[in-house]
C-alpha cells in the first residue's frame, strides 16, 4: 500500500447491523489499502463493523440533542470538519429521502467537493427525495454508482441521470471463511435447519412469506428447523407471526450476533424473501460459504447472482407455493443440491475484494486524475 495523498471521506448512516452500512465500513477498507487518506462520516451512533480510517461520529451529537436547532448544529460541524480536511472526494452511501436535508447537504455542506452518491436500494422512494424535480436539480449531473445492474439501469432511466455506473460490494471470503471457521464443527445446538439472517424488517424483508412458505413445505416433517438469525423493528411481530401459524416449536430466534457465519455455514441453506433489495449481500456471503440459497426474484441483485440450479434456486416472488417448492427440492433432491454446494464459492469469486478494490479504483482514477 503506498499513499496517493488522496483524501476521501465516507459518509454512511452507521457503522452497524445493516447491508449497506455492513457495504460502507468495508469500502473503507478496500479505499485505505488503496493508499488514500480515508475518513468515516457517520450520523447514527452505530459502530459494529470493522472499518479503516478516521471516524467522525455525528450520532454521538444526535444523541445529545436531535432538536431541529441540534440537527443545524450538526450539519454545521459536518461542514466545518469537511472543509478544515480539504478532501479530494465525498462517497454518500446515505439514504436521500429528506428534501430540505438533502439540499442543504448538496448545496451547502459539500459545496465545491465532488460527490460519488451510492445507491443501496432499487427502489427510487427509498433512495431519493419525493420530488422528480428536486431529484434532477441536485443529482442530474452527479456520479452516481448503484450496488447492482439492474439498480443502476433503473435509476438512470427513471431520474435522468448521466453519469450512473455499477460496482457490486466487494466481500472479503478469506475473513468471512475465518469468521466461520470460529466453530470447527457444528456445535451450535442444531443439527438439521436453514437460515434467514439479516434486519428483522418486515416492509422489505418480507418474513412472512417467509414463514408461509416453510409451514406448507416438507421442511417441519423432516425436522427441518427455520433459524432466524438478526434483530430490527419488527422482532415481536415476527415472533408474534410464528404463534399464530403454531410454528413455535419449529423456528428459533437467534438475536444479532456480529459473526452470523458459523451459523451461515452449518445450515442447509440461506433463504432470502424480500420485497425489494439493492444488492444483497446475504447472498454472496452465504454461497462465499459454500451454502447454497434459495431466493426470490425481487428487484434487485438476486438475478445477478443465483443461476437455479448451479448455485441455489431462483424463484417467482410472492408465491407461496413455489418458494415451499424450492424447499423441498434442496431437501429432497441430494444431487440438486450437492451440485449448487459444490459450484457455491466459485460463483461468487468475481465479487472477491480484490476485484471490486479494482472497480473502485478505476471510477476514482477518472474523477481524481484525469478531471
Amino acid at each position: 500500500m503506498q499513499s496517493n495523498n488522496k483524501k476521501i471521506c465516507i459518509v454512511a448512516s452507521s457503522l452497524g447491523k445493516g447491508g449497506a452500512e455492513r457495504s460502507s465500513a468495508q469500502l473503507s477498507i478496500m479505499l485505505q489499502n488503496l493508499g488514500y487518506d480515508v475518513h468515516v462520516v457517520i450520523v447514527l451512533n452505530h459502530v459494529d463493523f470493522e472499518f479503516k480510517g478516521t471516524l467522525l461520529n455525528l450520532g454521538v451529537l444526535k444523541d445529545k440533542d436531535d432538536s431541529s436547532l441540534g440537527r443545524l448544529q450538526r450539519l454545521q460541524v459536518f461542514r466545518r470538519y469537511l472543509k478544515t480536511h480539504s478532501f479530494d472526494l465525498i462517497i454518500d452511501g446515505r439514504s436521500r429521502v429528506e428534501a430540505l436535508r438533502e439540499f442543504l447537504i448538496s448545496k451547502w455542506v459539500y459545496a465545491g467537493i465532488p460527490v460519488v452518491y451510492v445507491l443501496h436500494c432499487y427502489q427510487i422512494s427509498k433512495a431519493f427525495t419525493p420530488y422528480a424535480w428536486l431529484n434532477s436539480y441536485l443529482y442530474k449531473n452527479e456520479h452516481m454508482v448503484a450496488v447492482s445492474e439492474s439498480a443502476a439501469k433503473h435509476c438512470k432511466k427513471v431520474l435522468g441521470l448521466h453519469h450512473v455506473q455499477y460496482i457490486y460490494n466487494g466481500f472479503d471470503f478469506e475473513t468471512l471463511n475465518l469468521n466461520a471457521n470460529a466453530l470447527q464443527e457444528n456445535n451450535l445446538g442444531i443439527e438439521n435447519y436453514i437460515i434467514f439472517f439479516g434486519r428483522i424488517h418486515e416492509e422489505p424483508k418480507n418474513l412472512k412469506l417467509l414463514l408461509n412458505a416453510y409451514k406448507q413445505s416438507i421442511l417441519i416433517a423432516k425436522n427441518v428447523k427455520l433459524l432466524i438469525v438478526g434483530d430490527g423493528p419488527d422482532l415481536k411481530s415476527i415472533q408474534d407471526y410464528v404463534v399464530k401459524l403454531n410454528l413455535i416449536d419449529h423456528v428459533i430466534f437467534k438475536g444479532f450476533t456480529i459473526n452470523p457465519y458459523p451459523y451461515v455455514k452449518y445450515a442447509r441453506f440461506t433463504m432470502l424473501t424480500s420485497r425489494h433489495e439493492g444488492f444483497p449481500m446475504v447472498i454472496p456471503e452465504a454461497l462465499g460459504l459454500g451454502t447454497p440459497v434459495i431466493s426470490v426474484d425481487c428487484k434487485s441483485g438476486p438475478s445477478e447472482v443465483i443461476t437455479t440450479g448451479e448455485n441455489g434456486l431462483l424463484v417467482e416472488n410472492f408465491n407461496v407455493k413455489a418458494i415451499s417448492q424450492a424447499m423441498n427440492s434442496l431437501i429432497l433432491d441430494e444431487t440438486l443440491y450437492q451440485t449448487c454446494k459444490s459450484n457455491a464459492k466459485e460463483s461468487v469469486a468475481r465479487f472477491s475484494v480484490k476485484n471490486i478494490t479494482n472497480d473502485w479504483k478505476q471510477l476514482l482514477d477518472k474523477i481524481l486524475f484525469q478531471q
